[in-house]
């Protein structure tokens, strides 16, 4: 193993996580709406940036798969594409 394939299995499960749980929402939440999934994506932004005690690399990698996850999910929801990982 080389010494940034932790990163990016950090980064790999944080995204996929994030991925399938929105997929599972949108599922079996009919009232689950793009302006919802916006509002997170909001929530995440702000916690993003009020790190102001330092989070940590492995923190920072969650976080930025978690976000990605959620923007990469509405992108395709709102281009009418069926959200897939």
């Amino acid at each position: 193993m080389s010494s940034t394939d932790w990163r990016e299995m950090a980064y790999e499960s944080a995204y996929t996580e994030a991925y399938r749980s929105l997929e599972r929402r949108r599922a079996e939440d009919p009232g689950f709406m793009p302006e919802d999934l916006k509002g997170v994506l909001k929530h995440l932004y702000l916690s993003d940036g009020s790190d102001w005690v330092g989070r940590g690399e492995v923190q920072e990698l969650h976080m930025k798969g978690v976000i990605e996850a959620h923007e990469h999910f509405l992108l395709k929801w709102e281009q009418g594409i069926e959200a897939r990982a």
